[in-house]
């Protein structure tokens, strides 16, 4: 069962209301939402991995080169639970020095956590990329572009109350900049082959 999310238009995403945060562009010629990496963020009132205990989270996104400092840690898909805060999912990417990102993916479930810091894996940035978190039976993985780059262990308790944000952090830091276009979740592990093209 997947829920599929195109960031065409900002009245609303999959169907789900949304807060709007600054004053992020849809990008029509690319059929996706520009982000400015200052003040531009969306916060679903849904979270569509809800009661899922194995998960796939897939997100088509364009990262862009800043010279700001604030811009290294982006934390641009985010999932968590409405009332605790140790609950929580998140796709991330920290840019380097030399206009290369690489992907960071957390996942935190009450006392068991787990971070996949991909900094062996840069990839340069103004391209368009696909990255995946998946879950399954313990096990978390992530992918950018169908190459699995790191896995690790960790408990994963669904998140069954929760909204999403996009181009952000929940809690409205660590800002992306660049454009997205879809957002993938599905409630089983996929294989790469199973997953979305670019």
């Amino acid at each position: 069962m997947s829920e599929q999310w195109k960031l065409h238009e900002l009245e609303q995403i999959g169907g789900h209301p949304i807060t709007i945060l600054g004053t992020p562009v849809v990008v029509k010629e690319e059929e996706s939402i520009q982000f400015d990496g200052v003040h531009d963020g969306i916060i679903v009132l849904s979270n569509p991995l809800s009661g899922a205990e194995n998960f796939t989270l897939e997100v088509i996104f364009k990262p862009e080169a800043s010279n700001d400092p604030n811009n290294v840690e982006q934390r641009f898909v985010h999932i968590q639970n409405t009332v605790n805060e140790n609950s929580r999912m998140l796709i991330e990417l920290r840019l380097t020095k030399d206009n290369n990102w690489f992907l960071d993916t957390f996942i935190k479930s009450d006392d068991s956590a787990l971070t996949l810091y991909a900094e062996k894996f840069p990839h340069p940035v103004d391209k368009w990329y696909h990255a995946a978190l998946v879950y399954e039976n313990g096990t978390m993985k992530h992918f950018v572009n169908g190459i699995e780059e790191m896995s690790g262990s960790v408990e994963y308790v669904p998140i069954n109350e929760g909204h999403t944000s996009i181009g952000m952090r929940i809690n409205q830091v660590s800002w992306f900049k660049g454009m997205i276009k879809t957002i993938r979740a599905t409630k089983s592990a996929l294989k790469p082959e199973e997953f979305l093209g670019k």
